[in-house]
């Protein structure tokens, strides 16, 4: 029997009310499964010493935090320091998420638009990836994002990409990586399907959303890092390569990106 191969779930979120109490369990399916890293994120700063704690507890487990767009207007504005400072713990592999979200939190557009920007500014100082969130908000994003690496040169994920393929041009102009969600693996997202195949392979990376976007056959139900290699078929479909050497790329894409989770080396 041949062994299952090794993927990564670049980003969860382990903190939030679906999984209290079952963690252990989560990471154990997840780990059965394949499942070798699972990147938590952080939404809210307040949030981070909860966060940072399921990373230190759970070997698999690194973590990022940032401020999410929906949330920018009613959470204190982060500060650069502040970003840069929880950025030192060992474990604390990128910066976000942060982004813009017009869909639904349309009224706050200036204030996501400052935090965006504070959250780059640290991704420039550390070294460390952004982790983006984009609706509704392509002009926008694609404008911030390559007017603010014009000033300073830094490194991005598309998180749980689902917009236009203009946006994913010109993410990959710049460089950046595209993540895959369920989504991609919904009957009806061909059309995304369609935008993910013209990017090249070696920029993409692959994720749950958990506890949301469960893809089939659990669309519908709380999603876990465990379910990743679901998502992950439907990429290797997309790209035409088999399942074990469409994991095997998406793990030395998320090397590339997230070096210091490459790195890392648990204290003996």
């Amino acid at each position: 029997m041949s062994p299952i191969p090794e993927i990564t779930d670049s980003h969860c979120h382990l903190d939030f009310p679906d999984f209290d109490g079952q963690l252990d369990e989560i990471v154990a399916r997840a780990t059965e499964a394949g499942v070798t890293r699972m990147v938590t994120i952080c939404t809210k700063l307040r949030n981070e010493p909860t966060v940072r704690a399921i990373a230190e507890t759970h070997a698999p487990v690194f973590y990022a935090a940032g401020t999410h767009p929906m949330s920018a207007a009613d959470e204190p504005m982060a500060t650069i320091d502040e970003l840069v400072t929880l950025a030192r713990h060992p474990k604390f592999v990128g910066i976000g998420e942060t982004g813009l979200d017009y869909h639904y939190t349309a009224e706050s557009a200036d204030v996501q638009k400052q935090s965006l920007r504070i959250h780059i500014e640290a991704a420039q100082r550390t070294g460390l990836p952004l982790i983006i969130h984009a609706r509704a908000a392509d002009d926008d994003m694609a404008r911030i994002l390559a007017e603010e690496y014009r000033n300073a040169p830094y490194s991005c994920v598309m998180h749980c990409f689902s917009s236009s393929a203009d946006l994913a041009r010109a993410a990959l102009d710049l460089g950046f990586y595209l993540s895959m969600s369920g989504i991609a693996a919904f009957p009806k997202s061909q059309e995304l399907r369609d935008i993910f195949a013209t990017a090249p392979v070696d920029r993409i990376l692959v994720e749950t959303d958990a506890p949301y976007l469960a893809p089939p056959p659990y669309r519908g139900k709380r999603n876990e890092p465990a379910y990743m290699a679901h998502t992950a078929r439907k990429g290797a479909e997309v790209f035409g390569l088999d399942y074990a050497e469409f994991a095997a790329r998406t793990q030395a894409n998320f090397d590339r990106l997230f070096t210091k989770a490459a790195t890392y080396k648990a204290a003996a």
